[in-house]
């Protein structure tokens, strides 16, 4: 369940400050704003859980790059789409996310679980690779990277890797099969109704 969250957590994730110059900052700033948030919040969130994705949403949505990571997961499928039908693709894909994982949050302090280790690397605009460390319940550290490129706004993340799996690789497999066996009309009005799920290997 951890790394499941993690991975979902972490595909979404982005910093509010994005005029932050440094990649690194750019995590340590979300990590920590999430953590407030559900710090202060964690008692009226398990009773209200519709306010708690509402207000993860509101943090994460806005800041990350959804387009360019939605292009990413569709591959060959978005070629020649409507920026709006990308944009409802990503959004229905991060609200199924959330309203399946985002109440596990409320029982893990992100501070406490979240090691970010300084930049190393080949690191470009058009992609720069944040490593973390994340402590799981047996007490391993498992692996989670960051990649983020530098947009007209700031960074944003567009991709997280996983002990080695990427998100958008991951997603990328499912949605080419599903939409291949129907469409992308058919795929996004499921995913947007609940009748698709993503699958997320716990």
């Amino acid at each position: 369940m951890m790394r499941t969250l993690l991975l979902v957590l972490t595909m979404l994730i982005a910093s509010p400050l994005l005029a932050e110059t440094d990649p690194v900052k750019v995590i340590e700033s979300t990590n920590a704003e999430l953590a407030a948030l559900i710090n202060e919040n964690r008692e009226r969130y398990r009773e209200d859980a519709p306010s708690l994705r509402q207000d993860i949403k509101n943090v994460l949505m806005p800041t990350i790059d959804t387009v360019y990571s939605a292009r990413l997961v569709l591959g060959r499928h978005g070629r020649g789409r409507e920026r709006s039908e990308i944009e409802a693709f990503a959004e229905a894909l991060a609200n199924q996310l959330l309203d399946r994982y985002a109440t596990a949050l409320l029982d893990y302090n992100l501070l406490e679980r979240v090691e970010i280790l300084p930049l190393t690397g080949d690191n470009t605009e058009r992609a720069t690779r944040v490593r973390t460390r994340v402590q799981l319940d047996n007490g391993d550290r498992a692996p989670v990277d960051y990649v983020l490129r530098q947009t007209d706004e700031g960074w944003k993340v567009f991709d997280v890797i996983v002990e080695g799996i990427s998100y958008v690789a991951t997603f990328r497999s499912q949605i080419d099969q599903e939409i291949r066996q129907t469409s992308f009309e058919s795929l996004l009005e499921r995913l947007e109704a609940g009748q698709y799920q993503v699958e997320v290997d716990d």
